[in-house]
């Protein structure tokens, strides 16, 4: 199996939470690891990423399908609606109705697409209305990629995501070990080898209270209240961002080269971010 595989999304499949600041965006992630392995199966694989984190479904269809369709991808992966998920308002109904709208043109593209369903997080009862949300777009989703004849994904089914080693601290994002994981389930559906080294966790051990409750307050301080003053602000990440690899790629060619071509980019975004942390 070779091609040209192109991915659409948010920060997901950016990469964000699988920090490398040699990398465009200052993240790795999942879809760069797959596209590396898919160099070293078949040298002949071309790539392109125009994911960016912060972006909405309607976002992501305005502002990334154009480009992607025009490099006539043989497959491409499309994970999109986790933001809109999480909004204060969320018309589910409507917006996997966009979804299916969006899917349809992808598949009509004759590409292999590739989907993914949203890890479906064990969360307290005072979040249920989130969760509720996360399994309507999980069925849907289901229900699209068997009508559609796509790839899917399904992250509920790989619970070694329950540990928290696989999550950034922020706890939304994977972290580079659940990127790593990600990407070997994505290679296996699609039926290519890889040399992935995954390590075995020993089981995880909560840590003492007097810890649990200084990470807390560390993740309020550095997370929850810059995320909630970036709202009110109206300021995202990603509006700033260019998509991390807009014209294909040969992975087989070296990605860590390719990528220190673009380093500038990452040093920029470490500067913001760091800019904005201090503020």
């Amino acid at each position: 199996m070779n091609g040209r595989y192109v991915a659409v999304g948010d920060s997901f499949t950016e990469g964000v939470g699988d920090a490398n600041l040699m990398y465009p965006n200052g993240v790795r992630g999942w879809a760069d690891r797959m596209a590396r392995q898919m160099g070293r199966a078949d040298a002949t694989w071309e790539y392109a990423n125009f994911a960016i984190r912060s972006k909405r479904l309607d976002e992501i269809v305005d502002e990334q399908f154009d480009a992607a369709l025009a490099l006539n991808p043989t497959l491409i992966s499309f994970y999109a609606g986790g933001n809109d998920i999480l909004a204060v308002r969320s018309d589910m109904p409507a917006i996997m109705e966009r979804y299916e709208a969006a899917l349809q043109r992808l598949v009509g593209s004759g590409a292999q697409v590739l989907l993914f369903t949203t890890f479906d997080v064990k969360i307290s009862t005072a979040l249920e209305p989130l969760r509720r949300r996360i399994v309507f777009y999980n069925d849907s989703v289901r229900e699209l990629a068997r009508q559609y004849g796509c790839l899917l994904v399904d992250h509920t089914q790989f619970r070694e995501f329950d540990d928290p080693r696989m999550w950034a601290f922020d706890r939304i994002h994977m972290s580079r070990l659940g990127h790593k994981h990600l990407a070997a389930y994505v290679l296996a559906e699609l039926g290519i080898p890889h040399t992935l080294k995954l390590p075995e966790l020993p089981p995880f051990e909560a840590p003492h209270w007097r810890e649990s409750i200084r990470t807390e307050s560390r993740w309020l301080a550095t997370e929850v209240i810059p995320l909630f003053r970036r709202r009110i602000n109206g300021v995202r990440e990603g509006d700033s961002l260019p998509p991390k690899w807009p014209e294909p790629i040969r992975p087989a060619d070296g990605m860590k080269r390719l990528a220190r071509a673009r380093a500038g980019d990452a040093v920029e975004v470490r500067a913001r971010a760091d800019e904005r942390h201090a503020g």
